[in-house]
This record gives structure tokens, sequence and C-alpha cells, in this order.
């Protein structure tokens, strides 16, 4: 699917598509879903959004500079213990235990994953510090929102999703995976129908030297 509508580009990217890669520190694995700009290495990218199937405890990769936000998809659950080298009373633990639990934290913290019973499915966003700021959403069934940001990136989560976005586009259905990316995305009505949990990622450039224009790609 590819449409466009005043200065949107919308692109349909689907979770049968996505393209598994070891973890930068060969812990996991992980399928990117998009980043800017396209094909930047894991120490280049402004902004990168993927799903990593972990299988066992360990440490997460560590990405200075870099903000994070992680999402728990499927599984009995994780946490994730941040290492304070300064005051081990201090030490901080991000507990994800259901599916759509949210953690945030910075890419330099070292991260060690504990896995509550078995292996877990996770979303990620990263965002590089001072060149943009992401964050997340999570729309459940049926809901009606405008969107406005430099990049949208709507991630079904589970479930069966009808997505209908204003002006002359036209309607997406995804399923569990799938992701309609809307570069642009301003003061742009978008209507949601069906049975499932949607991720909605705004992305907003901070750094305007970046260029926006390279951010477009193929459906």
């Amino acid at each position: 699917m590819s449409a466009t509508s005043s200065s949107a580009s919308v692109s349909l990217i689907r979770g049968a598509d996505l393209v598994a890669s070891p973890w930068k520190n060969g812990g996991g694995v992980t399928r990117e879903v998009a980043a800017h700009p396209v094909g930047a290495a894991l120490d280049a990218f402004v902004w990168r959004v993927s799903v990593a199937d972990v299988g066992a405890a360990g440490p997460f990769s560590r990405f200075a500079g870099i903000d994070r936000t992680l999402v728990l998809l499927s599984g009995a659950g994780m946490l994730l213990d941040e290492a304070s080298e300064e005051d081990e009373a201090q030490r901080m633990s991000h507990a994800l235990r259901a599916p759509l639990d949210v953690a945030r934290f910075k890419g330099e913290t070292a991260i060690d994953a504990r896995l509550v019973d078995g292996p877990t499915r996770d979303f990620n966003l990263m965002v590089r510090r001072g060149a943009a700021t992401g964050d997340v959403a999570i729309w459940r069934d049926e809901a009606r929102a405008q969107l406005d940001a430099d990049i949208v990136l709507l991630f079904c989560a589970h479930g069966s999703l009808d997505v209908a976005l204003g002006g002359d586009m036209k309607a997406a259905t995804l399923t569990s995976d799938d992701t309609l990316r809307i570069d642009s995305a301003r003061a742009l009505r978008c209507e949601v129908e069906g049975k499932g949990a949607l991720l909605v990622v705004s992305i907003r450039y901070t750094d305007k030297s970046t260029d926006k224009s390279a951010d477009n790609s193929p459906a």
C-alpha cells in the first residue's frame, strides 16, 4: 500500500517481510521495522524501530546517546535491572509483567534482563538524543485521534485493526507485527476499528539539519 494526502506519505510494512538479524552483542535476534537513515549502522541511526525475540537472560546491548522505549508484546514478562556502579542500593529495575507494559531508559545504561518464565517478544524504539524525540502511545480496539509528528508508525501489537486516515487515503487492515508508516503526519485524522492493540510511535526531529525527505522508504 502506498498513498499520499497533502504532504503526508504512507507505506505499509508487513510483519511477514521483516528480516531477522543478531543483536549488537549477539545475545538475541531482532527484526528491524524501520529506521532513519535507511540502512544506517547501529551507531549511526537517528531513530530505529524493531521487534526482538528474547530467549534467555543476559545483558542488553548498550547504545550511547540513545533514548529507549521498550514494550512487552508477548511472554510471561521480564525484569530489566539497571546496574549502578556508584550505589548498589540505588539500582533500579523495570518490571514488564504483562503484554503492553512499557519501560523507558537511556541506551548507555547497563541493563541485565531476567525472564519471568520463558521467552518473550518485545517492541523497541530507539531515538538519538539531541537529534529527535520519540514517544509510544497504546491504543486498544477503536480509537479516533489526530496525528501530528514528522514520522508516525502504527504498529499492530495483536489482533486485527482497520486504520483509516483523513483526506483521500485508503484504509489498511493491520494484523500482528504489521506497521503503517506515515511521513509528515501533520494534523492528520486517524480512525481505528476492530479488536486488538496498536502502538502509536510519534517521532519529531529536534535537529533541523536532519534530512526528513530521506525518510520515505518503499512499502
